[in-house]
């Protein structure tokens, strides 16, 4: 995270090695966070029976940027029902190389279609670490805030169904949002497939 443009692109600040060691250690714990690495396509294509081996196909050189999913409790005086959460998305393409060629709508895509078929399990740890007895959670929507002049993140979020709710916040940023989830858990991605991660440690 060197980058200033990258560090500005996902409100990041730099970091000491033992730093982002750190926060990666707590991400990774953390029961309201989910975070995928998007990498370069696996060659050959990959197979069901053959576990992905950690340090090759996601080795530091082929790791392209991240997609993630925080949850948090819905808060509307409009609405007092209890158990309502917010999944927010956000994906980071890192290189401006590797922009623009459809990857980060395809992992988003890939994302989401994750998140529908585990969404019981994700909701259910969600809910015993915030409230210890694994209370009912339910997703009330999705989320995204983009920068206002990041035309290409906010077309792609339009093209998955998402609209803007209401206007430029005071970092720059627009919301959308997206209320009705049956296009994403209809849809299987084309060449979608949830491989084992092997690893020694």
């Amino acid at each position: 995270m060197e980058d200033p443009a990258i560090q500005e692109a996902t409100a990041s600040d730099r970091l000491t090695l033992e730093e982002e060691y750190e926060n990666q250690e707590s991400w990774r714990a953390s029961h309201d966070k989910l975070t995928f690495i998007i990498c370069q396509p696996i060659t050959p294509p990959p197979s069901n029976s053959v576990p992905i081996l950690a340090g090759e196909v996601d080795a530091p050189e082929k790791m392209i940027g991240d997609v993630n999913f925080f949850l948090y409790p819905y808060d509307d005086d409009d609405d007092d029902t209890p158990g309502l959460c917010v999944g927010e998305v956000d994906i980071m393409i890192a290189d401006t190389q590797d922009r623009g060629k459809g990857i980060g709508k395809a992992a988003v895509v890939a994302f989401l279609h994750y998140i529908f078929r585990n969404l019981d399990s994700v909701l259910a740890e969600y809910a015993q670490a915030r409230d210890g007895d694994g209370s009912h959670q339910k997703l009330k929507m999705l989320m995204v805030k983009i920068k206002a002049d990041n035309a290409q993140s906010i077309a792609l979020f339009r093209g998955l169904g998402f609209t803007q709710e209401g206007d430029v916040n005071y970092f720059g940023e627009v919301k959308l949002v997206l209320r009705e989830f049956g296009n994403i858990t209809a849809t299987i991605p084309d060449g979608y497939i949830e491989l084992r991660y092997a690893s020694d440690h």
